[in-house]
């Protein structure tokens, strides 16, 4: 189950690579940045995969695809200067609570 989580980890960090190359990729114009898109975004799907093994696909989706918006914003304030106003703070806070609530109390998370 463990490795499930470290699968599912790894495929979160490939996707927020792959998001932050399709900024970088100045709308498919400049094929580094594509190309490291198209890479790392199938190598995401793989390893969430490899974590639906064993976990469920609404718990794997709802970590992976709320945690990549929460690194995505993060990373777009850092690279980019993009910043967020509180309301949109306050949803991030509430997309982390729920990923922990999932976690912590769902009996469909893996154990």
């Amino acid at each position: 189950m463990q490795l499930a989580y470290i699968y599912l980890f790894f495929a979160i960090l490939a996707e927020t690579i792959g998001t932050m190359a399709l900024q970088a990729s100045q709308q498919f114009t400049r094929l580094g940045p594509v190309l490291l898109l198209v890479v790392t975004y199938g190598l995401s799907f793989y390893l969430m995969a490899l974590a639906l093994r064993t976990m469920n696909l609404g718990v794997v989706y709802a970590i992976w695809s709320g945690l990549g918006i929460v690194f995505i914003a993060a990373l777009a304030y850092l690279v980019y200067g993009q910043k967020l106003d509180l309301p949109a703070l306050i949803g991030l806070g509430m997309i982390i609570g729920g990923i922990v609530i999932i976690h912590l109390f769902s009996n469909t998370a893996t154990h």
